[in-house]
């Protein structure tokens, strides 16, 4: 029998075969909250196909984090994966696997499935006002939009970041925040639902920032990461401003097990969270968006 002769360079990654990679570096946010920037390993072909597709990466998708003997779980792509050549994910400790993950250290090893999803509408906002809405860990997966945003300003109208968080000490990013606010033509607006002595900030839910700010309901790109009773609210108070529910995006976040649509734990209705999403125009969840449970 003849050897059979495989030519490695046109190996097509399998979207099911996690990717090993290593964690470079651990930060710790909050309490219950960490990053994690994570860079691929193993042979020259692995870790080649792994950059590209991290750098293929856009905002708004989401990778599946393996924590081996554990699991596996859906996380958010925290920081445009072409600043520093690594993976970055934030997440909260809510579960075993993302307990398992708050563990590891620098040098550890995990698994990597994706980038999965539809990413948010940045081309679309091109010579528009942007306004981003998050609650919350919902601020991780915005927060690449706002580098990409302020790495090309000059393409954009007014930005503005409005942030509801728990309390002063669950904030996010915090250092980041503040270096946001300082740019020009950038608002920042910050709020908590329980104050504390040496909070002199908002208390209250974000949605009660909405009619403060200043923008362009008719020529504006809104996007909204958060609970999802965060979210309806805020997308009420949007169309009360005149803003387009084909102009309001949305980030879902279901029971997503297999990333690509086949399982179904994630369905909403007629579309599948993992395939279909995360990211959908409050147009096409309306008719389901307010429904307990579908």
């Amino acid at each position: 029998m003849e050897d059979t002769i495989y030519n490695t360079e046109t190996i097509v990654a399998d979207p099911m075969v996690p990717t090993l990679y290593r964690v470079e570096s651990y930060v710790k946010e909050t309490s219950d909250t960490f990053t994690l920037a994570i860079s691929p390993t193993g042979s020259a072909l692995e870790v080649k196909t792994a950059n590209q597709k991290q750098l293929d990466a856009a905002p708004g998708q989401f990778n599946m984090l393996y924590v081996f003997g554990m699991g596996e779980v859906p996380i958010s792509i925290s920081a445009s994966p072409a600043v520093g050549g690594l993976l970055t994910h934030t997440t909260r400790d809510v579960g075993s696997v993302t307990k398992a993950l708050s563990a590891l250290k620098v040098g550890d090893m995990l698994g990597v499935r994706g980038p999965f999803g539809t990413p948010w509408p940045v081309e679309r906002a091109i010579g528009k006002d942007v306004v981003l809405v998050a609650g919350g860990i919902g601020l991780a997966p915005l927060r690449p939009v706002i580098h990409e945003l302020l790495a090309r300003r000059a393409d954009f109208g007014r930005l503005v970041v409005l942030y509801g968080s728990r309390s002063p000490a669950d904030i996010i990013f915090k250092n980041e925040l503040k270096k946001w606010k300082a740019q020009p033509g950038v608002i920042v607006y910050m709020t908590v639902d329980r104050g504390s002595s040496s909070w002199h900030g908002s208390v209250g839910v974000v949605t009660r920032l909405i009619p403060k700010i200043r923008f362009d309901p008719a020529n504006a790109i809104v996007m909204i990461c958060g609970p999802e009773i965060m979210m309806q609210y805020t997308v009420d108070a949007l169309k009360q401003r005149g803003v387009s529910g084909d102009d309001i995006y949305v980030s879902m976040e279901r029971n997503m097990k297999c990333a690509v649509g086949f399982c179904g734990h994630c369905q909403f209705g007629e579309h599948f969270i993992c395939k279909d999403g995360p990211v959908f125009t409050y147009d096409q969840l309306s008719s389901l968006f307010k429904k307990p449970e579908i």
